[in-house]
């Protein structure tokens, strides 16, 4: 659940790929160097470098964070094989950075300048060809998870509403199944008629899972059938459960409160509370250490750019957990009086309201460092829900039903909405970003926490979705 969770559509078949071979790739290329430039292992030259195992290992763990940084590991990365490539070079570009850093800082990790050279070109090249075959193996039919929906009414259509290349990139529909009760939504060349039982149809077609998306299971749901094949191997699952998995949000559309209260997550155990707080402490402080130099000269931007009037930093109220105010810091980005009438606005594309500095900290979300202070005085969380106006919340909570359900975490500097969805400047951007942040809250852990920051790292290098 946890590899679905972070990796979401990826094919489970194939999941072994991302969370084995690709590890076990970066940590070879380090022996595949040293046998390249001495060519013989047990010669004397080597002895020097021995034992190869612990900078092996340091390579491939470093390795697989940069390659979850520059979005290798995104989902919904639309990128062909060059584009795969280029992100593939940065990331090895940053592993060598990182690396080269902790050859002075440990010198028993020390590889040697041509071995190094030589490993990261073998990296370059096994996990190049590594991902183009993937890629293809992906994207082909072949090698797809078969589903068959039981339902072809509305909420079954809601399938065929995800639209993208990489919407269920791993899935192949193998139709949809019309049930009493369900309107003729989805289109009669999507569905297929059940002329034997559904365990033997799903045999003859090679189902690996059903999926429930029936409008009214008053109207009959053949529940003797399902039964047959869940005890013969094959999944069944809520069509919520479905988007949960491989889409890696809740949809509002598909879900209800009994499918809320009898799923698993929405983990609030003491132990998880204590390990989120350290983590946030140690992320917060290392980021300080790192963005002090950033949030200076960033300062100093927006004194020049003011000619000293007005304010460096931008107090604004927002809601945090368990639905409780409090004052958010942030560089000012916009004008002084940028709600001069004191009507809330959101941040709209080319909005005039940003001065010249505050696009470019708006971009790389450099205007967001004041609050690593509000992390560690725990009125946030380094990962979680985006914290929003008072106003808006209002307005969002009357309108979108579970919307109160995002303050059941802290709020965060970053988060699992931020990260997959574009800067929300609307109601229907809000709607669509609470999905996320539902998905976050109900699932929200350790290791997902650090992907949604290694993923982090990718936003603020590709820019996205800033306004």
């Amino acid at each position: 659940m946890i590899l679905e969770g972070i990796f979401g559509n990826y094919h489970r078949r194939l999941l072994p790929v991302v969370g084995i071979i690709e590890p076990l790739l970066l940590a070879g290329s380090v022996y595949a160097g040293v046998f390249i430039r001495f060519g013989d292992m047990s010669a004397a030259s080597v002895d020097e470098l021995l034992p190869i195992w612990p900078k092996a290992l340091t390579f491939s763990l470093i390795g697989m964070a940069c390659l979850v940084a520059v979005g290798l590991y995104n989902q919904r990365l639309r990128d062909g094989i060059h584009g795969v490539l280029v992100r593939l070079a940065i990331a090895l570009v940053f592993a060598s950075a990182l690396m080269m850093n902790l050859f002075y800082m440990f010198p028993s990790l020390l590889l040697g300048r041509i071995v190094f050279a030589l490993s990261m070109f073998v990296a370059f090249i096994a996990l190049g060809g590594l991902r183009a075959g993937y890629l293809r193996l992906l994207r082909e039919g072949n090698n797809r998870r078969r589903v068959l929906v039981v339902g072809s009414g509305k909420r079954a259509s809601q399938i065929l509403s995800f639209r993208r290349a990489t919407d269920f990139i791993g899935v192949n529909f193998v139709g949809f199944v019309r049930m009493p009760g369900d309107a003729a939504v989805v289109p009669a060349s999507r569905c297929v008629v059940l002329d034997q039982p559904l365990v033997l149809y799903a045999a003859r077609h090679h189902v690996d899972q059903v999926v429930i998306a029936v409008d009214d299971r008053r109207k009959g749901l053949p529940m003797e059938q399902l039964l047959e094949c869940r005890t013969h191997g094959v999944d069944v699952v809520e069509l919520a459960t479905l988007i949960e998995q491989d889409l890696g949000l809740l949809k509002l559309d598909a879900l209800d409160a009994e499918w809320l209260i009898f799923s698993p997550g929405f983990n609030r155990r003491l132990l998880r509370r204590w390990v989120k707080r350290l983590f946030d402490i140690a992320a917060s402080i290392l980021l300080l250490v790192v963005a002090l130099p950033v949030m200076a000269i960033t300062a100093l931007a927006i004194c020049l750019e003011a000619a000293g009037r007005g304010p460096v930093l931008y107090r604004q109220m927002r809601i945090g957990e368990q639905g409780i105010p409090f004052e958010l810091l942030k560089f000012r980005s916009m004008e002084v009086n940028a709600e001069g009438d004191g009507k809330p606005r959101w941040a709209s594309s080319q909005d005039r309201r940003i001065t010249r500095v505050g696009g470019f900290i708006r971009k790389y979300r450099f205007d967001e460092l004041p609050q690593i202070f509000h992390v560690l005085s725990g009125k946030m969380s380094f990962v979680g829900p985006r914290p929003e106006r008072p106003q808006f919340v209002s307005t969002l909570s009357s309108r979108f039903p579970y919307y109160s359900e995002r303050h059941r975490v802290k709020p965060g500097l970053t988060g699992w909405a931020q990260v997959r969805y574009p800067y929300g400047s609307s109601e229907r951007d809000a709607f669509e970003k609470l999905q996320f942040d539902l998905y976050y809250a109900k699932n929200h852990s350790l290791l997902f926490d650090v992907t949604i920051l290694l993923q982090t790292v990718e936003v603020v290098l590709w820019g996205k979705g800033s306004r």
